[in-house]
C-alpha cells in the first residue's frame, strides 16, 4: 500500500512563494541616515564646545614673548570664570572694543592679569607696585629686565597710582617694550574676558601649560 501525499493548501503555497523581501537600497539608506545623524550630532557638539567651553586662538604679534610667540596657537578655557574669579597671573583672551569715529573694531587680545578690582597699582622705574608692594614678575624675559635703559626695558617706566574699578582688571603683556595694554587703554571690564589661556598647543615643539 503506497503512502499518500497530503494535499497542499493552495493558500499556504501562495504565501510561501510570496515572502516579503527588503526593498532594494533600504539597508544602505538606513546606514547612510545613521551616519548622517552621527556626523550631525558630532558637529553640533563640536560647535557647542567651541562656543561655550574650549577654543583655539592664534597668537599674532610679539606682546607676550617669551611666554608665547607670534604664530603660536593656544587653548582657551571659556568656562574658567563661570566657576571662579579671575586671578592675578592668569593669561586671558579678551575682546577689546575700540572706536574711531563711526568705526567700531573688536580686537581679541591676549595679556596677563596684573591687577584686580579695588587694588591700587602704579609703576616706578619699570617695577609694578600693587598696594605699595613690589610685584614679583619672574615671567618677564631676562633680555628685557637686564636692560639699563628704562624705556627699552618696559616702554612706560612710570605710571601714576590708580585704583582699579570694580569688576575690572589691569592687564599687561610679558614683552613690556612691545605690548599695547592697560598702560595705554586702562583697565578692562571682566565681562569682556573670553576665557583663560591654559596651554600652548602648536607648534608641538612648544607644547606647554601656561
Amino acid at each position: 500500500m503506497s503512502e499518500q501525499t497530503p494535499p497542499i493548501d493552495p493558500l499556504l503555497d501562495l504565501a510561501a512563494n510570496h515572502e516579503p523581501t527588503a526593498e532594494p537600497g533600504t539597508g544602505a539608506s538606513k546606514v547612510l541616515r545613521d551616519w548622517l545623524i552621527v556626523i550631525g550630532v558630532a558637529l553640533v557638539a563640536a560647535l557647542l564646545v567651541r562656543v561655550y567651553v574650549l577654543q583655539q586662538f592664534y597668537i599674532s604679534g610679539p606682546s607676550m614673548e617669551t611666554t608665547m610667540y607670534s604664530n603660536d596657537r593656544v587653548l582657551v578655557n571659556k568656562m574658567s570664570y563661570r566657576l571662579h574669579d579671575v586671578h592675578r597671573g592668569d593669561v586671558v583672551v579678551f575682546d577689546r572694543i575700540t572706536t574711531n569715529g563711526a568705526t567700531v573694531a573688536h580686537d581679541d587680545l591676549i595679556k596677563r592679569v596684573i591687577g584686580l578690582e579695588g587694588e591700587h597699582i602704579e609703576i616706578k622705574n619699570c617695577v609694578v607696585f600693587i598696594d605699595d608692594e613690589a610685584l614679583n614678575e619672574d615671567y618677564l624675559p631676562a633680555r628685557d629686565t637686564e636692560k639699563s635703559d628704562l624705556t627699552q626695558r618696559c616702554r612706560v617706566p612710570n605710571m601714576r597710582r590708580i585704583t582699579i574699578p570694580a569688576h575690572h582688571v589691569f592687564v599687561m603683556g610679558d614683552n613690556r617694550p612691545e605690548s599695547f595694554d592697560s598702560r595705554s587703554f586702562g583697565s578692562i571690564p571682566e565681562s569682556l574676558i573670553v576665557g583663560r589661556a591654559f596651554a600652548v598647543v602648536w607648534p608641538l615643539s612648544r607644547f606647554d601649560a601656561l
